[in-house]
This record gives structure tokens, C-alpha cells and sequence, in this order.
């Protein structure tokens, strides 16, 4: 079922969801499993699965040089989404990346998707290379996720990249999700460039927005009211994300580019160690999603980055 109708038929209630990680190749997916289960009894109707670019790994020949080498750490996107959709029977929502896809690969990918029964796609550019300060295109790919979107739902209408004519009338059209960043994305020059840049991606096809995930709620109340003054009326789902270490305070803003509340800052510094601070980013997100629920958000999104214990009791208090 596509994420759209999920929404429709929650009827106004707000539903959970989260998203999970691939284990490093050569780790099974009970971990997986093991993080996921406890999570099924707030019955999410869908499951994120990320998607990991290529990057550079340096194989010592033993010969005092170093070869470099293409490798993906955590590939299997597809897969876990189809173990996920067996073993729990909820939809899965694999991410498509420009990034390290070329566009006949990409087709690849969407069409396991219709073999797999999969009826939703998260489209995104994805970041940089690892050890590169600029994205730049796969040679043969997509330069930004509104290119994507629009393969994407080519395919869905039936026009592959090689075939001028129709294989089906949009029996495989897919639910597709776009991210957004109520903080604005690193790369935009101000906030309304960026939202007129996902209005494009929206107009282009798709169907949900994603955001990054926040801290300050003024700041997501302020994002979705632009958005729909510019003419955005797709749902949008705001991505959770409750801190858990002290080192987060360094982490997340570095690799997100987010900010995080001086009053959240204050609580994580004073902390006497990491349970302390597992306990303030638990009543932090809390409070954050109750707000969330009064503001009558369609979805409350976890990233749950191979961790379960605190969203339990996050949504425990909520669901």
C-alpha cells in the first residue's frame, strides 16, 4: 500500500514509523530484527530502509603501495526490505540514491521494486562522496533527486529508458517520498531557495515529503507553514531523532548540518554520563512529538540508526 493511503486511512490519526540501517556486509539482519522487534507493537504501517553510496577503501599489496578500490559497506537495500515485508507484513520504502547509480542501474532497482511488490520509493540526491566536499553526478546518473523523481515515475507509467513505447498504464506507479530540511539543506543559499527547489521536486511527482530530523519544533511549525504558503500540499512528515550521547552534541550537527536548542545543550552537558543523557533525549522527543501531535503532523518518522530501547520509550508514551 502506498504511503499516501496509509495516511488517508489513518483518518486524521498520527501514525508511527521508522528507519533502519543495513548491517555492514558480513553481519547478518537478526540484529536487525533484534532492534526492530520491540517496535512492531505501535504497528507501523511502513518501514524505512537506507541506502549507502559507493566509497574509496586502499588495499595494502604488501608491496609498500596501496590500491584504491570502489565498495559499498552496507549494500542490500532491496533485500532487507523484502525480508522486512516478509516477516512483519508492512511496506518497506527502499532509499534510491543519484549518487553512485547510474541510470540504468537505477531502472534495475526500480524494477525489482515491482517484482517485490514494493509500492514506495524514497528519492534523494544523496551526499558527497566520502572524502569530497562537492557532490557530483555519477557519470551516467541523476545530478539532483527531482531528476530522479521523474525516472521514477516514467517507469511507473511505463516508459524505460530504452523502450519508446508503453509497457504497462500506470499499474506500477510508485508512491514516491522526497526529503525536506526545515533548517534548509547545507548547500541552499537561503530558505526560500530551498523550498522553492522541493515545490520542484513535488511538482515533478512527488508524493510525501521526509524532513531531516530536528530538534526545535519552531523550527519544523515554520518549515511546513512556508511550504504550504508556497503552494506545497503534499504530506509532510517530520523525522524524530532522540539523542543519546554526549557526543552527539558534536556529531549530529557536524554530519547533518542541524542546530540543537541551548536549553537540549545545556541538560546534555551537565549529564553525569551517557544514560543520563539517553534519559533528557527521551523526554526531549517526548515532549517534542506531543507538540508534533497537537500541530496534527500525518506521521511521526524514527531514526532509529541501529537503536530501539529509547524510541520504545518515546512511542510507549505516545502510541
Amino acid at each position: 500500500m502506498k504511503i499516501t493511503e496509509h495516511i488517508k486511512n489513518a483518518n486524521g490519526k498520527t501514525l508511527f514509523s521508522l528507519e533502519v540501517v543495513p548491517p555492514q556486509k558480513g553481519i547478518g539482519i537478526e540484529d536487525l530484527y533484534t532492534n526492530i522487534d520491540p517496535l512492531m507493537e505501535f504497528k507501523p504501517p511502513f518501514i524505512d530502509v537506507t541506502t549507502s553510496r559507493e566509497e574509496y577503501i586502499y588495499i595494502d599489496k604488501g608491496n609498500g603501495l596501496m590500491e584504491r578500490r570502489i565498495t559499498r559497506m552496507r549494500p542490500g537495500t532491496l533485500g532487507i526490505c523484502a525480508a522486512i515485508q516478509h516477516k512483519y507484513n508492512v511496506d518497506t520504502v527502499p532509499h534510491l540514491l543519484c549518487g553512485g547509480f547510474t541510470k540504468e542501474e537505477t531502472e534495475y532497482l526500480l524494477v525489482d521494486c515491482m517484482y517485490l511488490g514494493i509500492d514506495n520509493i524514497m528519492a534523494l540526491r544523496g551526499d558527497a562522496m566520502k572524502g569530497h566536499q562537492y557532490f557530483e553526478p555519477t557519470p551516467g546518473g541523476h545530478a539532483s533527486a527531482m531528476d530522479l523523481v521523474h525516472q521514477i515515475n516514467d517507469l511507473g507509467r511505463g516508459k524505460y529508458l530504452h523502450n519508446d513505447e508503453k509497457a504497462c498504464d500506470e499499474l506500477n506507479k510508485f508512491c514516491i517520498g522526497v526529503a525536506g530540511y526545515p533548517e534548509k539543506h547545507m548547500e541552499a543559499p537561503s530558505m526560500n531557495y530551498d523550498l522553492k527547489w522541493l515545490k520542484e521536486k513535488v511538482d515533478a511527482g512527488a508524493d510525501y515529503i521526509v524532513t531531516q530530523m530536528f530538534f526545535d519544533n519552531k523550527r519544523f511549525i515554520e518549515f511546513v507553514t512556508k511550504a504550504r504558503e508556497m503552494g506545497i500540499t503534499v504530506p509532510i512528515i517530520p523525522g524524530i531523532k532522540p539523542i543519546a550521547t554526549k557526543k552527539h552534541l558534536k556529531i549530529l550537527p557536524q554530519v547533518f548540518k542541524i542546530d540543537l536548542p541551548e536549553e537540549l545543550i545545556n541538560e546534555v552537558e551537565n549529564a553525569k554520563n551517557n544514560e543520563a543523557v539517553k534519559q533528557i533525549g527521551v523526554e526531549w522527543a517526548i515532549a517534542q512529538c506531543r507538540e508534533l501531535l497537537d500541530f496534527g503532523v500525518p506521521v511521526l518518522h524514527f531514526y532509529s540508526m541501529g537503536k530501539s530501547d529509547n524510541i520504545k520509550k518515546v512511542a510507549g508514551e505516545l502510541f
